[in-house]
């Protein structure tokens, strides 16, 4: 197992993933992040299923960073209950992973 780890939240346009992905990358919370465009995503909210168009984003980061990272998702999103689940990644490319750990500096 490593200290890396993959997040998962979900933005409601492009420009709200955009911004949340630079915004990360730029803070040194994640290495990189991926942004799926046009995903449907269907779901229970206040007791009602509901069908919307979100973008996905793929965070890399560390375990260190995960609590700097969900509070950024919080703070900088749009929805009152934005998606924030986080992976952990057992193993895989060595310099992948060593990439990551140096492109991400959060405190611990």
């Amino acid at each position: 197992m490593t200290d890396k780890r993959i997040v998962l939240t979900t933005a409601g346009s492009e420009e709200e993933a955009r911004k949340i992905a630079r915004h990360l990358v730029e803070q040194r919370l994640a290495a990189c992040v991926n942004i799926v465009s046009r995903i449907t995503s269907i779901y229970r909210w206040k007791d009602k299923v509901e069908e919307a168009g979100e973008w996905l984003l793929i965070i890399k980061t560390t375990r260190p960073a995960f609590n700097e990272v969900r509070t950024a998702i919080s703070d900088l999103h749009s929805y009152e209950l934005p998606e924030c689940v986080c992976l952990t990644v057992e193993d895989g490319s060595v310099n992948y992973l060593q990439w990551i750990g140096e492109s991400v500096t959060a405190a611990e």
